[in-house]
């Protein structure tokens, strides 16, 4: 005889069973929509070429349109608090560069925790940049720019992308071992401040080689050095500021790619099965060498070698970014 308890409990236990059939089938037909990629800076920049660029070949490979939604602002935290916040389902996913790793010893304030709000799957490349002025700057290489700039000082401008962006951290560390303090002029993205330097309004700018090395052969720009440790295959002729004078003068930007935290470990591993497709397309690869872009080896195009690496640059960096005395509210 089957009591109204047990009846209840039977219920209760097909509910249950159900319901994580139902999940099961979601993640199984994941994506069955678009998934928004978002990009924390303005279109045209840097890291919303990269986006661009992976979007294809990812969209192939998921059946699905991967769309960039560019979310510009606060060096980036404005769209990673959005993407901490969506619905941790697989169709909102982040794409950041070393930004992330900065956020949390330039902002007094940050309403995310890039190590606890995310899951984590996979870096994309590494970007090397270029340090560059204006077409007609007066200075026509290194050695006479650094004369030039210790004579004028604050007279001389320099544009970023804002407080913490990538550009912000390259002009840092070179006033730095420059020992000079320029007049640094933020904008709100790479796209607005490279308008900027081509258009003449300011004097020099320190960006990702993503952008820089079609205007540097085209002329458009005067460039400096290169901000890797060895030469560019795409810029041979081009010194770096290493062998330069500045010792040890590296700066490389490496993106990764997130979800928010909660988001299921098999749609996670769909993602990054398209975003290893998408790293291994040969227009995506000719793409980034033709701009002296990196990829990753596979094992860091992974959940665990992105978490990794975001723990050792956060480490990294925020001694750096407390000596300069930056900080923001």
């Amino acid at each position: 005889m089957i009591t109204k308890r047990k009846t209840m409990l039977l219920a209760c236990a097909a509910a249950a069973s159900l319901g994580l059939n139902t999940q099961a089938f979601s993640q199984a037909a994941f994506p069955d929509k678009p998934i928004a990629l978002v990009v924390p800076f303005a279109a045209g920049g840097p890291t919303d070429v990269v986006a661009r660029m992976i979007a294809i070949p990812m969209s192939k490979a998921l059946g699905q349109t991967v769309l960039v939604e560019n979310a510009a602002g606060a060096g980036g935290t404005i769209a990673a608090a959005k993407v901490a916040r969506a619905a941790p389902n697989g169709y909102t996913i982040f794409l950041h560069h070393m930004g992330m790793s900065t956020a949390p010893a330039l902002y007094k304030k940050l309403s995310f925790d890039p190590l606890k709000d995310f899951e984590y799957i996979g870096q994309v490349v590494d970007v090397p940049m270029t340090l560059l002025a204006r077409k007609d700057f007066p200075a026509a290489n290194f050695a006479e720019l650094q004369t030039y700039i210790k004579a004028q000082g604050n007279k001389v401008s320099l544009a970023n992308a804002g407080l913490g962006a990538v550009s912000h951290l390259c002009g840092l560390l070179f006033q730095s071992q420059m020992g000079v303090e320029l007049n640094t002029i933020p904008y709100s993205g790479t796209g607005p401040a490279m308008n900027a330097l081509l258009g003449g309004q300011v004097d020099l700018l320190c960006d990702q080689t993503t952008q820089t090395v079609p205007l540097i052969k085209d002329g458009r720009v005067k460039v400096y050095g290169v901000t890797s440790l060895t030469r560019l295959a795409a810029l041979p002729n081009v010194p770096t500021l290493n062998e330069q004078g500045l010792k040890g003068f590296e700066v490389k930007v490496w993106h990764g790619m997130y979800a928010p935290k909660g988001t299921p470990a098999p749609v996670l591993e769909k993602i990054n099965a398209a975003l290893r497709v998408a790293m291994q397309d040969p227009m995506v690869k000719q793409r980034l060498v033709d701009l002296s872009a990196d990829i990753p080896p596979m094992e860091k195009i992974s959940a665990a070698g992105l978490k990794t690496h975001l723990e050792a640059e956060i480490a990294k960096w925020a001694p750096v970014i407390k000596q300069a005395g930056v900080y923001a509210d």
